[in-house]
């Protein structure tokens, strides 16, 4: 079975918004460590929170989360 990793371009994302993680973070309702450890790969956020994100972003989910293949 095939192993993947989800990763994401948030940071990209967010820079292109010209946003700080702490903006970003108020927008989304969580805090600017979540937004730190998404970017970061450290946490994996939940359906809700991705898709929070991506709205708040003007992007779809796919264009901000994405699987890498690591086989």
């Amino acid at each position: 079975m095939p192993k993947f990793r989800l990763r994401n371009r948030l940071k990209v994302a967010r820079a292109e918004r010209d946003l700080s993680q702490e903006q970003l973070a108020a927008l989304a309702g969580v805090t600017r460590q979540t937004i730190s450890s998404i970017e970061t790969g450290q946490y994996n956020p939940s359906t809700l929170v991705a898709l929070i994100l991506a709205r708040q972003l003007n992007k779809q989910v796919e264009e901000l989360f994405f699987l890498e293949d690591e086989s």
